[in-house]
């Protein structure tokens, strides 16, 4: 709990600590809302177009990969309610933050009949394989500074040496999880309850049930052919994603002649800040969006800012209306969803 609390701690101070950065920058510079305004205003319309049908066939490209994750455990596993829980769960992330992330394993459990621990043991695999290719996306990003417009000072070189040695730990941290989560069945889960023998009897009787479901949710990753179509989905996801962001830079004028290149630095470093999620508002995205323009790019604050505000648009508010029709023509009350208590399927 205190390396919990530590991590909480230094990932607040690092946010409040950007936040700060960018609103000195913003009194210092004499921040100009007519450059912010026209960056937007600007922006090419067929451009964003291709971004946005790029980014919303990654949501499809999500369901295809759950529907993986189920086929061991049911025969009830379809694209098109998988892809409406998608959907609904993203659509959920964007209103209520990380509150939200519970409502996608939550619908999928109740639409194919499989236990709800499990799917949860779904969205854990999920994420690994998307932080995999993040550091795998930005692992690409810095061999590529060298072919890019980052002309790096002294101090953006040490920041990409000590973001480098970050991801690589990170990477090898996230593929030995994967590694373990693998192994989670049988004689580590009776180890697991024997340790939590001093448990009452009710509490020991829902962690094993809890542990049953969680391992039974890991059974995609035991075999090498679906843990094979697992990385093939993932990785045609992010390039899709790769080309929706790079799309996004072409339509603005003030990033039109950044490279490929170019877009994966951004994207990789813009990938690590999503980590940080606020109800609303998106948090983390916007700010590093604008510390990479700004610090590596020379971009104005104002387009960067501009630029920061269409992507979390794009890259997520697209998907909010569609997942609230679905959401009205299935009948689910947002205030449940927000609500959703793990426990209460055990």
């Amino acid at each position: 709990m205190k390396k919990h609390h530590a991590g909480l701690a230094l990932a607040v101070f690092c946010g409040v600590a950007a936040v700060v950065f960018i609103i000195y920058r913003w009194r210092t510079s004499g921040f100009d809302w007519k450059q912010f305004a026209d960056t937007i205003r600007r922006a090419d319309l067929c451009w964003l177009a291709v971004s946005i049908v790029l980014i919303l066939a990654t949501y499809a490209g999500r369901a295809l990969r759950w529907e993986v994750m189920l086929r061991p455990l049911t025969n009830q596993a379809r694209m098109l309610p998988v892809l409406s829980a998608t959907c609904i769960g993203f659509a959920a992330v964007v209103l209520f933050g990380r509150a939200g992330e519970p409502v996608r394993p939550f619908l999928i459990s109740r639409k194919t009949g499989v236990p709800f621990t499990g799917q949860v043991a779904a969205w854990v695999v999920e994420r690994i394989l998307d932080l995999l290719m993040v550091l795998v996306i930005f692992g690409i990003a810095l061999t590529q500074v060298s072919h890019s417009a980052v002309r790096p000072s002294p101090r953006v070189e040490t920041i990409l040496q000590a973001a480098g040695g970050i991801a690589g730990v990170s990477g090898l941290i996230a593929f030995a999880l994967l590694i373990g989560l693998r192994q989670f069945h049988g004689s580590v889960q009776k180890r697991l309850l024997e340790a939590l023998a001093f448990l009452p009897e009710r509490a020991t009787e829902r962690v094993e049930k809890f542990l049953a479901a969680f391992g039974e949710g890991m059974t995609s990753t035991r075999s090498a052919a679906f843990a094979f179509e697992l990385l093939i989905y993932t990785a045609a996801e992010w390039a899709v994603i790769v080309g929706a962001f790079y799309y996004l830079l072409h339509a603005v004028p003030a990033t039109a002649g950044l490279s490929l290149a170019d877009a994966v630095i951004v994207l990789g470093f813009v990938s690590l800040g999503s980590i940080v999620q606020i109800p609303g508002v998106g948090g983390g995205i916007q700010i590093v969006t604008v510390l990479v323009l700004t610090q590596f790019y020379g971009i104005a604050l104002e387009a960067a800012s501009g630029i920061a505000l269409l992507w979390w648009i794009v890259g997520f508010v697209t998907i909010v209306p569609i997942g609230l029709i679905l959401a009205f023509h299935e009948g689910i009350k947002w205030r449940s969803l927000r609500h959703i208590d793990p426990a209460d399927s055990l």
